[in-house]
This record gives structure tokens, sequence and C-alpha cells, in this order.
């Protein structure tokens, strides 16, 4: 299939869908494609409340940001691949998926955006492969998308964001968090997310881990224990908790498979999840037309995925002579000024200046 003019954003998340929807705004033809049966990634288990600012879409829950961008890709008339694997990218920008499982078919696209997210990291302990050891956003995706309780009594390995959120999500859903553990010192997660949970009276250890997970054929108990300055288990600290379900909130890494096929070049930004593709600040790559937005060039917040996704959409339109330079720069400016924002406080800083070192890397590279 050839288009002239053509977009092809992978990834119908709020990074996808955001690009997705900019570039159909000034005129460009966009398809979307995505893996799963139905659009809108991570936004659907979202029902909490965004905060920030009201650019940000402070006081709305996830769930209805993602009804918002999908109404206003439904208007637009963007054309969405669902149930539709990416296999490769050839160096012309080609792109070959398969459709529902069985029709193969190749796309010659103008422009690409990688849009991809994440995957959540596993952590290796003994019992760790027993029925009951889930995923933090294994359990969202239950209880909020398919309305199943994974557990009655909940151990919560990490206390960022996610394993906070998630945690009082459980609480609301039924289930008994038994308790939340945190290798380092401190906690991870925002305030606003942690005091919902300590209210709730939910305990929190930290300078601790999971030493093991203890069940023969499924999850009974688990045994965390307690860890010194150079994060090495404690002799004799150990507790065994009661429970019939372990979260992992243990990070995210970047889908990046996609970018490695494409040949973009990466660097490794730990801060940010690890190896990323290398791209400027209209979120393209080393490789020339392809660009990413959202967790796959660095893990951060939905907001900010929404953010990434509208500068590689304005841009990728430009490119293609359908905005203005002046404009472009005008709008380019505008979103840098809102990712900014949200990359202020004492974790954005640190986020602000990872990404920093990355937009540096490509100015070498180039």
């Amino acid at each position: 299939m050839n288009n002239n003019g053509l977009i092809v954003v992978i990834g119908a998340g709020p990074a996808g869908l955001s690009a997705a929807i900019e570039a159909a705004k000034v005129g460009a033809k966009v398809i979307v494609i995505d893996e799963n049966e139905k659009p809108g990634g991570q936004l659907f288990k979202q029902i909490h409340k965004f905060f920030g600012s009201k650019e940000h879409k402070a006081g709305t829950r996830g769930i209805e940001i993602g009804v918002q961008l999908l109404e206003e890709t439904a208007k637009l008339n963007i054309e969405v691949w669902l149930n539709t694997e990416v296999c490769g990218i050839e160096n012309n920008r080609e792109i070959w998926v398969i459709r529902d499982k069985k029709q193969s078919v190749s796309l010659k696209a103008d422009k690409i955006i990688l849009a991809t997210g994440a995957i959540e990291n596993a952590v290796v302990f003994p019992g760790w492969t027993l029925p009951g050891v889930v995923g933090a956003g294994a359990a969202q995706t239950m209880i909020n998308i398919s309305r199943v309780l994974p557990g009655k009594k909940v151990l919560m390995l990490g206390s960022g964001n996610v394993g906070v959120i998630v945690s009082y999500q459980l609480l609301q859903a039924g289930a008994e968090v038994v308790a939340i553990v945190e290798a380092s010192p401190r906690l991870g997660g925002y305030g606003v997310h942690t005091a919902k949970v300590c209210r709730a009276g939910v305990p929190f250890y930290t300078s601790h881990t999971i030493s093991k997970v203890i069940g023969e054929t499924k999850v009974e108990a688990a045994e965390i224990v307690k860890l010194d300055g150079n994060w090495k288990p404690i002799p004799g600290t150990e507790k065994v908790l009661e429970v019939d379900t372990v979260c992992l909130a243990t990070g995210l890494n970047p889908l990046t498979e996609l970018a490695w096929i494409a040949g973009c070049k990466f660097h490794y930004i730990p801060e940010l999840g690890g190896h990323l593709p290398i791209h400027n600040r209209a979120m393209e790559t080393t490789v020339e037309g392809i660009y990413v937005a959202g967790d796959i060039s660095g893990i951060e917040e939905a907001s900010t995925a929404m953010e990434e996704g509208r500068l590689a959409g304005i841009n990728g339109a430009a490119s293609l002579g359908l905005i203005e330079e002046i404009e472009r720069e005008k709008l380019t400016q505008e979103v840098w000024d809102r990712l900014d924002a949200l990359r202020c406080g004492q974790f954005g800083q640190k986020r602000k200046d990872a990404k920093d070192r990355l937009l540096a890397v490509e100015k070498e590279v180039v």
C-alpha cells in the first residue's frame, strides 16, 4: 500500500493518539496501529484524577482523558488499525504488519512516529514465578478494566507513583493491602498519592525487600527482609506476611525494539529507563523521518507522554509542509514550556536533567 504524505503512528496510547490528532488537525493523512483490541492504552486503567495545571488536565480522571482523545480521533477521521502487530521497518520507512493475526500488509510511510510505550520490570526472588505474583500494571488492568480482583491480601513491592496509586485502587476494589515494601530508605511516590494510602492504614516498610515468596502451587505468604546501607539483607530481620498476591511496581523498561530495527542510534540514560533512541527537540530520531514519543523516549507520566506526542505530531506534519516554519517553532515552544512545567519539583527536575543530557547527545551525534 502506497500513500502520499502518510504519517504512521505505532501505538494508540496517550502519546500515539496525541501525535495523530496534532498531525490530522493540519491535514495529514494518519494511520494509527496498535496490537491491542482497544485503543487508549494506559489511560483507561487510570481512574484517579490528574493533577498539575489546567493545561495538563488537572482534576480529570485518566479514563475521561482517554475518552476525549478517542472522540477527537473519530472526529478527525483518523484511521485506527487494531489487533495489528508491526513486525519490521525497512530503511525506506516501509512498515510490515500482521493484521488480525492472519493478513500480512506493508505500508510505505512518509513519516513514522513510534509511541510503543513500555513494559513492566520483573524482580527475581525464590517463588517469583508462582501464580499470584503479578506486575502492578497487570493488577490495575484486572481491577479497572476486567473488573477482576487479583487477590484478597496483597503485598506491593515499590512505593513509587505506580505502587501507591495501584495500592489505593486495590483498596477501593475491596482488597486488603497488607504492606508496601520499598528497598530505598525513602518513599518514591508523590505525597498526594502516598498520603491517601497512609490514611487508609497501609504500613510502609522502607529499606526492605522481598526475600522469597512462600507457596506450593500459588502465593501463600511472602518473606521480607531489612536492607543495610549497602542494600544487603540483614540476617535475622526476616518477617513473614500472610498474603495471596504480590504486586511488583519496580519500574518500567521502554519498548524500543522497533527503533533498534529501524536503525536508530541509542544512548543509556538510567533515570529514564535505560537505552533510549537519541532524539532532538522535535522528537525526531537519528533516522530521518522517524519520531518517538512517550515512554519509548524515556519513562515519565501520561501527561508528559501526551505532550511529547503533540511535539512529534506537529513536527512530523511540518516536515511534510503542512505547517509553516514560524508556526512550527511557535507551537513547538509552547509544548516545551508545558513540558518544562511538568518537569519541575523534586522528581521532575531529575527527569528534566536526564532529558537534557539525551538532547545534548543528539547534538553531538548530528
